[in-house]
């Protein structure tokens, strides 16, 4: 029996039993499509976490006070206690080294922000004027901070694009006047509508001097000092200044950590990756039901078609090819379900795209390749002990109708 004969007979039989061949292909198509889109979550939530993390900015090392140690009770991961604040010497310390291209020290806190009666309480960082191209930052207008003495206080604020939509309504906000906390501050910049960055929402940001912070929030440590490296080969050489830079100057104490971008962002690829495996295998359980579905399916066929087995045998065909004719017909099955689960799933990524813009549902290549395979897999392994109870009837028997 030729593979046309083969794909003849086997079609002619599942289009006339159309709605068990349509159930099978259903709960195929589920399967399938169930990997395609719950691996597409997880792959969607690993790029939205890596292009938060580069939105960071480029070769970027961060300066945390306290160090993470490992305890042997309980073997917890503690910071420990740091002996001595960063401070901006120390930030000031970090650009002798020719690894590292620019430093921003930053400093963190919240004030209510108020212009004309209107308030509302906001988060504040204080920086200086490299920390723009550090976060790889743009401005909608005017400038950002000054560059200049980082000892310096001055009284100019770079405000969120929503700072000044709800403070200033329809009218600039450049050259204003506003009053931040006790202290007033002149708008110099509006930072473009750049969404949420690590915790942080732009578009609701102050942005002050860090001498300028320090003085508002009466404070002379930082939260953290960002550090730019020159390339990504000079960063080990770059965190190694740090640290023995910082110790030197803490009077031997190595009490900083310092966690590089890379570092971050394999951490979180190597956790969605597994996620996003264990999403996979998780559907992929469904595939196998369906796999189940087709041998019983199959077994009831076989049985519903005795006399049409019998007269196959009778004219010839031997056991072998009545197996593959009922393999055949699980392949069709499988492998027509798969298509549809391609379908479907691809068209609830797209559907799922558009509910939530933020993340991008597109599936790994393996993710869906793994999926076709498991349904023709599972469809031929199921479909094995049907072919083989129709190959072992006797013909005689099977033309009597059982």
């Amino acid at each position: 029996m030729r593979l046309p004969d083969l794909l003849q007979l086997a079609s002619g039989a599942l289009l006339r039993r159309g709605a068990r061949a349509g159930m099978i292909l259903l709960a195929m198509a589920i399967g399938v499509a169930a990997v395609i889109v719950l691996t597409g979550l997880g792959e969607g939530a690993r790029k939205f976490v890596s292009d938060e993390f580069s939105s960071l900015g480029t070769h970027l090392l961060i300066v945390i006070p306290g160090r993470a140690e490992t305890t042997g009770a309980g073997a917890t991961l503690i910071v420990g206690e740091t002996p001595r604040d960063l401070t901006l010497d120390d930030a000031r310390a970090l650009g002798r080294s020719h690894a590292i291209e620019k430093y921003a020290p930053l400093v963190v806190g919240s004030a209510s922000v108020s212009y004309l009666g209107l308030d509302r309480e906001v988060p504040v960082l204080g920086s200086t004027a490299e920390l723009l191209e550090v976060r790889n930052w743009k401005m909608a207008r005017g400038r950002f901070l000054p560059a200049g003495d980082i000892d310096r206080a001055q009284s100019v604020a770079v405000i969120g694009a929503k700072i000044e939509r709800e403070l200033f309504a329809d009218t600039h906000a450049l050259g204003k006047w506003l009053r931040l906390g006790d202290r007033r501050f002149r708008v110099i910049g509006v930072l473009s509508s750049e969404g949420r960055a690590i915790g942080i929402d732009v578009e609701e940001l102050v942005i002050v001097p860090v001498a300028s912070a320090q003085m508002l929030f009466n404070s002379a440590s930082l939260f953290r000092i960002l550090v730019q490296a020159r390339s990504r080969d000079e960063m080990p050489a770059a965190k190694k200044f740090i640290l023995a830079t910082v110790a030197r100057r803490h009077q031997g104490e190595e009490d900083i950590t310092v966690i590089t971008q890379d570092a971050v962002l394999k951490t979180f690829d190597t956790i969605f990756v597994a996620l996003t495996m264990t999403l996979g295998g998780i559907a992929a359980v469904s595939l196998l039901v369906a796999g189940i579905l087709v041998m019983n399916v199959m077994l009831v066929a076989v049985s519903q078609r005795t006399e049409e087995i019998g007269l196959l045998k009778a004219i010839g065909a031997r056991s072998q090819q009545v197996q593959r004719l009922f393999l055949t017909e699980a392949l069709l099955l499988s492998f027509g379900g798969g298509l549809l689960g391609l379908v479907l799933g691809y068209g609830g990524a797209w559907f799922l795209g558009i509910v939530y813009p933020t993340l991008t549902f597109m599936p790994p290549w393996w993710a869906v390749a793994a999926a076709m395979v498991t349904a023709i897999f599972s469809g031929l392994f199921f479909g094995m002990l049907p072919a083989r109870r129709a190959a072992k009837m006797d013909p005689v028997r099977a033309l009597r109708g059982g």
